[in-house]
């Protein structure tokens, strides 16, 4: 018979975040998190005091996922942007997170790493303080907004992007909406095509336009 591993508290997080992958972070309670580790939702509590530090320390645990930004880096975009697809990656596994992270008061010391990583970055590449805050701003709603829509596409992979597309052309009025028409025909339909590509093209056009303008204040 094997041997149940004894509790911790990062296996009741490690749990949490596998309830949640299912079925999102409202899914994330003591009674869930307990199933899922074999154990009443008593011993829990002698690894964490609540619901609500499971909360925090998923997201801190999330956090801790996403690559650091190198300090001292050549190139501020390099290192920015090497993030950021970190970022996308992590939150594309775990994208409930999304709607937790900036909502709890109580950050753990992965995301004050993470955030002091990120400010220490801008600010050593030249970014004013004002400049640092847009461009977290910025950064962070285009990675999470990128994320979301990604999810919710109806294409998990470029092999789909046939059967939808082709599904909406073939009920297309094409002399009614001609540039529908052309972007699903001659740009959504061409060999190679995968809209995940256009994450990068947007990031470097973020990236490109806070060059222009980090010494702002």
């Amino acid at each position: 018979m094997p041997v149940r591993q004894p509790l911790s508290r990062e296996r009741v997080l490690a749990a949490a975040i596998r309830v949640a992958d299912r079925g999102g972070a409202e899914a994330i309670t003591m009674r869930r998190v307990a199933q899922e580790l074999g154990v009443e939702a008593m011993s829990l509590y002698n690894h964490v005091p609540n619901k609500d530090a499971i909360l925090d320390g998923v997201v801190d645990a999330v956090f801790a996922a996403i690559a650091l930004p190198e300090a001292g880096s050549a190139d501020w975009r390099d290192a920015i942007r090497g993030r950021a697809c970190s970022a996308r990656a992590v939150l594309a596994q775990h994208s409930w997170a999304l709607g937790l992270m900036d909502s709890r008061r109580n950050p753990g010391p992965a995301t004050l790493r993470h955030h002091d990583a990120v400010l220490g970055v801008l600010r050593e590449g030249g970014f004013s303080l004002p400049m640092a805050a847009h461009a977290v701003s910025l950064i962070d709603s285009y990675v999470g907004g990128f994320v979301l829509q990604e999810a919710n596409l109806p294409v998990s992979e470029p092999a789909d992007v046939e059967e939808v597309a082709g599904g909406i052309l073939a009920n297309l009025p094409a002399d009614e909406l001609p540039y529908l028409t052309e972007m699903i025909v001659d740009h959504a339909l061409r060999p190679g095509y995968d809209y995940a590509s256009e994450f990068g093209f947007g990031l470097d056009l973020i990236l490109d336009a806070l060059e222009t303008r980090r010494g702002e204040h």
